[in-house]
């Protein structure tokens, strides 16, 4: 035993001395590449008239209300309009049909009709706002305020601005006398931020009667920013390779009803609200998952020594960072599968005890879990035979795309033209 001791003693040396090497070589080593900028003519956009057709599209109320008996289909109809008038060569050379009565699809028809059409997607409509929340907009909601360098208002982001932004290229390179080699195809659905139902998903039917089949599509994505990730010295350029999956739950717990003056020991809102607690304090558990980890190797080269040693070795520091994303909401969100609570109904008047009371809670799924295992976890979490759970509408998360692909090597080249500055 004690000369195998003796033995032992140079590996276990030689190993403390590699530890070190190997967290510094893979902090070292390159596992991200990075596309190089080619020279690609210049073209010119005047911002400001550019600017100013988005303001304008922004003040279309085109508002998706969770109740489709209040969807209002005028606004939608006048941004139609207003669309058709200010990308005039848009509608003059590409094909334009109207799906469910207030989707957009376009087909822009290519030099070579064998090669696959690529398809590029945006939606018109908007969340509706909370009035509660109104006085706390730095400028109204629906205003198309242009200000301190910025386009204001309810769909700036999401997603009017891929909507106007899509049509001022095409506008912008028909007026060159362009045409592409192969068919682009845009859609725009009206009901996306409601599940998409009558715009998305007959427009995706549309092309399956068709046979269709595409090069790529490309959805609504995410941004170049700073301070996505804590330690960052570069802008980030975020391109999405999935989407979350859905749950819309119902949660409910009946009681006595009755005179507040004699209430019971446990009411209907009081069984719901420990549900909903132990709901917010018992969430599901964060991992890195795929799409992460590939963020944080592109990201770790941008950061301090420290911080790329980290992010370069999660091999080791894996549980560290999960913690630390863990802390910050839009991070959390991106390790996990989150839920939140986002409707509560309960009562009708200051002395009278419901007989019932209800939440909705909205779940995103993370990649990787599906939605039989985040409801058992849920009902898990509630415990309480007197509280019902139930699916209002599930969608499962995305498969992942592939990063290496040439598609995807064309998105990378062209971010790193349009924002040169090394990421």
């Amino acid at each position: 035993m004690r000369s195998l001791r003796r033995a032992l003693i140079p590996i276990v040396v030689v190993i403390i001395l590699m530890f070190p090497i190997v967290l510094v070589t893979n902090a070292l080593l390159p596992v991200c590449a990075q596309p190089t900028r080619s020279a690609t003519p210049t073209l010119t956009i005047e911002k400001t008239e550019a600017a100013g057709r988005l303001a304008e599209a922004v003040r279309f109320r085109t508002i998706s209300p969770e109740d489709a008996r209040d969807f209002d289909p005028q606004p939608f109809q006048a941004l139609h309009s207003y669309l058709e008038r200010v990308f005039p060569r848009v509608h003059r050379t590409l094909e334009r049909q109207i799906i469910s009565g207030l989707s957009l699809l376009y087909t822009w028809k290519g030099e070579d009709r064998t090669l696959k059409p690529v398809l590029l997607l945006g939606h018109l409509d908007v969340v509706p706002v909370d009035s509660a929340s109104e006085p706390r907009w730095k400028y109204p909601p629906f205003a198309g305020r242009i200000a301190d360098g910025y386009v204001w208002g309810r769909g700036t982001l999401d997603d009017k601005s891929a909507v106007v932004g899509i049509l001022e290229a095409v506008e912008l390179l028909l007026a060159q006398g362009f045409q592409p080699t192969r068919t682009v195809q845009l859609a725009f659905g009206h009901d996306e931020e409601i599940g998409g139902q009558l715009g998305a998903k007959q427009i995706s039917a549309l092309f399956r009667s068709r046979g269709a089949a595409f090069e790529y599509v490309l959805d609504e994505g995410l941004f170049v920013g700073s301070g996505i990730i804590p330690g960052a010295a570069q802008p980030l350029a975020m391109v999405g390779i999935a989407e979350k999956g859905r749950l819309a739950l119902e949660l409910s717990a009946a009681g006595a009803a009755g005179h507040a003056s004699m209430p019971p020991t446990t009411s209907a809102i009081g069984t719901l609200s420990a549900a909903l607690v132990r709901l917010d304090t018992n969430p599901m558990p964060a991992s890195v998952r795929p799409p992460v980890r590939q963020l944080l190797a592109c990201a770790a080269p941008s950061m301090g020594f420290a911080r790329r040693l980290i992010l370069s070795n999660l091999w080791l520091f894996e549980r560290l960072v999960t913690w630390q994303l863990a802390q910050n909401p839009s991070t959390n969100a991106a390790v996990r599968t989150t839920s939140a609570v986002t409707v509560v109904q309960g009562g009708t008047k200051a002395n009278v005890l419901p007989s019932e009371a209800r939440a909705i809670v909205d779940v995103r799924i993370l990649p990787g879990d599906t939605s039989a295992e985040v409801f058992a976890h849920i009902r898990g979490v509630v415990g309480s035979p007197s509280v019902s759970v139930h699916i209002l509408t599930a969608s499962e998360p995305s498969p992942l795309a592939s990063v290496n692909t040439p598609e995807y090597g064309l998105l990378t080249r062209t971010i790193r033209e349009v924002f040169p500055t090394p990421r």
